[in-house]
């Protein structure tokens, strides 16, 4: 049976302030909280996160009042991981961080926004949302005077950054390092991101059901839906709708966090790892579901991407988005001088190149909310939107 979990002393293998790599830009240590709370604290008061509330992860942000937006998202991640944390006595602060900050960089409508403009970045460089997370906590965040960017924490830092090639990586320095030496992050940024996979996994199973999008008879051929629906429906069989897929929900998530801690524990006892370093030098991952678990995630996902994200209204939606994100894009690049002033100062000047232009209209259009961007859209083509001052 397994132990609740309480507050105590770091594990040897979690980071800890003693042994964190640091700031970019040196700083005197803060007064009445640890450096990876410092971290957390400029994530929440950053333009970026707070930008999250009006981003979507599946569904546009206008279409309903209830659904999962970045931000809802990234506080659902953040609760997973302190809880996990604590459990393996891993740095709850700096799990908390990494969660906050995982999807700054990510573009208005969702997975099909990013697609459209790595389209349109392709001759550029590319965009790809992990690295415009850092770029915003490195460079775009402008709040401070001593330094650009919020200055985070190596570790923070390196948790943003989940996955990259190696000729990124090259260009990235010492955080670039891990990709090109097959070393692995700390464990905070590894539950991070296996906590991102379980929030929206599951929680996208309920926003499907609210809008209609799946059906119960339908996820009733994914065993870890139909396992618990069923159970649930045996003990309350005059439960509603509404509470029976919340508690199904609920109890989904148990199965695969209780797992997840139980054989993660298991594989850290059995690699005999003693320290950070120990982790950086596994090889692999060590946080992972036992092997039933890992299969349950594995259809629940194949699920999901066979019904809910290639649904045809969701198609519709993304087909959308990706042209109003070309749009956008071509036209600034066309003239810059349709970006707002504070986006024309970025740019060197006359002697910018194409590839500068179209970074810093990058930057602006990831960083648009959905309805920002829909409004955007109508000022540059739509004939009702001329006014002045728009």
């Amino acid at each position: 049976m397994s132990q609740p979990a309480v507050s105590g002393a770091l594990a040897a293998y979690a980071v800890s302030e003693a042994n964190t790599r640091g700031r970019r830009y040196p700083e005197a240590a803060p007064a009445y909280r640890g450096e990876f709370q410092r971290d957390r604290d400029r994530i929440i008061h950053c333009a970026a996160f707070r930008r999250l509330e009006y981003k979507t992860q599946v569904f546009v942000n206008h279409e309903g009042d209830l659904f999962r937006t970045r931000l809802t998202h990234s506080l659902e991640v953040a609760q997973l991981g302190r809880s996990v944390a604590r459990a393996l006595r891993l740095n709850e602060d700096l799990t908390e961080a990494i969660s906050l900050a995982h999807d700054l960089g990510h573009t208005p409508f969702g997975h099909s926004g990013q697609h459209a403009l790595n389209k349109c970045m392709h001759e550029y460089g590319g965009f790809e949302h992990n690295l415009q997370s850092l770029r915003v906590v490195d460079v775009l965040e402008e709040r401070y005077a001593e330094f650009p960017g919020l200055n985070l924490s190596f570790e923070t830092r390196e948790g943003i950054l989940k996955h990259c090639s190696r000729e990124k990586a090259k260009e990235l320095g010492e955080l670039g390092e891990r990709f090109l030496e097959n070393r692995q992050p700390s464990l905070e940024a590894q539950l991070a991101n296996i906590a991102d996979e379980i929030a929206y996994n599951n929680h996208d199973v309920d926003d499907g059901l609210r809008y209609g999008l799946i059906g119960i008879d339908q996820l009733m051929e994914v065993e870890l839906f139909a396992r618990e629906y069923a159970e649930l429906e045996r003990r309350y069989p005059d439960l509603t709708m509404r509470r029976r897929v919340h508690e199904t929900v609920r109890h989904m998530i148990n199965r695969v966090v209780v797992d997840l801690i139980e054989h993660t524990s298991e594989q850290l006892a059995a690699a005999k790892v003693q320290s950070v370093d120990d982790v950086r030098r596994a090889g692999r991952p060590l946080f992972a579901y036992s092997d039933d678990v890992a299969t349950e995630v594995l259809r629940l996902k194949r699920f999901l991407r066979e019904n809910l994200y290639s649904h045809y209204r969701v198609r519709r939606m993304s087909r959308k988005a990706a042209a109003l994100i070309k749009e956008l894009f071509d036209a600034f690049m066309k003239d810059p001088q349709l970006l707002p002033p504070q986006y024309q100062g970025k740019l060197p000047g006359r002697r910018e190149t194409p590839a500068q232009c179209a970074r810093v209209i990058a930057d602006y259009i990831a960083g648009m909310t959905d309805r920002y961007a829909i409004q955007e859209h109508a000022r540059l083509f739509n004939p009702a939107e001329l006014t002045w001052g728009r």
